[in-house]
């Protein structure tokens, strides 16, 4: 299986905040922004491993900035590491300024989706080569990430957690 890098799996949807999304202050409903990132990453993920993915979890959402009704929303996702039959994408959502065009990053998320056949069952997936200095950050940390969910829903021991024990050290 041939290794990809997270260029190829990149996925950017652009769209526009109306009002039958938002809150009664104005701002992009949070659950709105997540299935807006959740399709993004999906695209990503089934672009990664040419099959069928199911979400697997949310790892992370930062709702850092209100996303302000007529915005015009990037969400930018890309496959940062793959496992077996995982792979973490990451997420950034960008707001366009309106008059000058300049995007400033409002949000961001960490999703894992698994690969499936048609039957259901998990696939293996194609390794990540990162090539950026933002994707090897990303793809290091995610083998972090991995440990710290592996261990704090009991599948492995504390002495198991190399990476997690690394920072420590």
């Amino acid at each position: 299986m041939q290794t990809k890098t997270p260029e190829q799996s990149k996925t950017i949807l652009t769209d526009m905040v109306l009002p039958g999304e938002t809150n009664p202050l104005n701002n992009l409903f949070g659950g709105e922004l997540l299935a807006r990132m959740d399709r993004a990453a999906s695209i990503s993920a089934r672009r990664h491993s040419r099959r069928i993915v199911v979400t697997a979890s949310v790892n992370h959402v930062a709702f850092n900035r209100a996303v302000p009704l007529g915005s015009v929303v990037t969400v930018e996702a890309k496959v940062s590491r793959a496992f077996k039959t995982s792979m973490e994408v990451f997420i950034d959502v960008w707001i366009e300024d309106r008059e000058s065009g300049d995007k400033t990053k409002a949000n961001e998320a960490i999703y894992t989706f698994v690969a499936v056949d048609e039957t259901g069952r998990p696939i293996a997936v194609p390794q990540v080569h990162p090539e950026t200095d933002i994707e090897k950050k990303r793809f290091d940390a995610a083998l972090r990430r991995k440990q710290l969910s592996l261990l704090l829903a009991g599948k492995i021991k504390p002495n198991e957690a190399s990476e997690l024990k690394a920072l420590f050290d």
